[in-house]
């Protein structure tokens, strides 16, 4: 099954509250990125809602279960209480549960599961509860899926920021190994593969051919800069070429 992209709109948002108006409006480009295939939305909102509000996050949902059946709502975040009760309100698909400081730019590492183990695992269940999906953020290490699994996760998210990040050919190979056998070590643990964080066009189709069991890809950054050049119907075909969904 090929695997999927997932629109993150937080740099949307980030953009849009540089300015008290109301555009780029963040529905209507979840609109179009939704018409043009992507499999649904991401949104990652934090504490002090610098991006994306906890309106936003309604609002998205209305859009994808009124007009967009079978497509999917993917909110990640930091598990605090706010947080959770928010995901309970709203009944995305998935949550992506990710072991962000409230201060942090970006998510910029995956769990340390071992040492949050007894947190991770009633937060999981937690969200069973409410039937939802749940995918783990985890570094790019392949003892990490079975821990993922050992604790409930449905899914594990690998942080590819290292790989994307990489430029030289030796660095590109070397994370690219690790992002590829944690892959595979998820696939052994039993546990569906996510993947996200600076993914482009040109780093994503080796990836995608070494990981047969890659799900769904998250994407923003490279997502809303490539829209600013080919619009955003356009850069979801791309992106979907780039991952062979299309």
């Amino acid at each position: 099954m090929p695997c999927k992209l997932s629109v993150n709109v937080n740099a949307i948002a980030y953009l849009r509250n540089r300015r008290h108006v109301p555009w780029p409006s963040v529905v209507d480009l979840c609109r179009v990125a939704l018409d043009n295939g992507s499999v649904g939305i991401t949104v990652h909102p934090r504490p002090d809602e610098r991006h994306i509000r906890r309106t936003d996050v309604s609002d998205i949902n209305r859009l994808l279960r009124a007009e967009c059946p079978g497509r999917e709502f993917n909110i990640e975040g930091y598990p605090d209480e706010r947080f959770l009760s928010l995901c309970e309100a709203e009944k995305p698909e998935q949550v992506t549960l990710v072991p962000d400081d409230p201060t942090q730019g970006t998510s910029d590492h995956g769990w340390d599961i071992a040492a949050n183990r007894e947190l991770l695992t009633g937060i999981i269940a937690r969200l069973h509860m409410g039937g939802m999906r749940v995918s783990l953020f985890v570094d790019p290490d392949p003892a990490a899926p079975a821990l993922a699994r050992v604790i409930g996760a449905d899914r594990v998210e690998i942080y590819t920021g290292p790989y994307g990040g990489a430029f030289t050919p030796a660095d590109v190979e070397r994370e690219f190994a690790k992002v590829v056998a944690t892959g595979k070590a998820a696939e052994a643990a039993g546990l569906g593969l996510n993947a996200g964080h600076d993914l482009t066009r040109d780093n994503l189709p080796a990836l995608v051919k070494a990981l047969p069991n890659l799900q769904e890809v998250s994407i923003g950054h490279a997502v809303v800069a490539d829209a600013l050049m080919f619009g955003m119907g356009e850069t979801v075909r791309k992106f979907r070429t780039a991952i062979g969904d299309l």
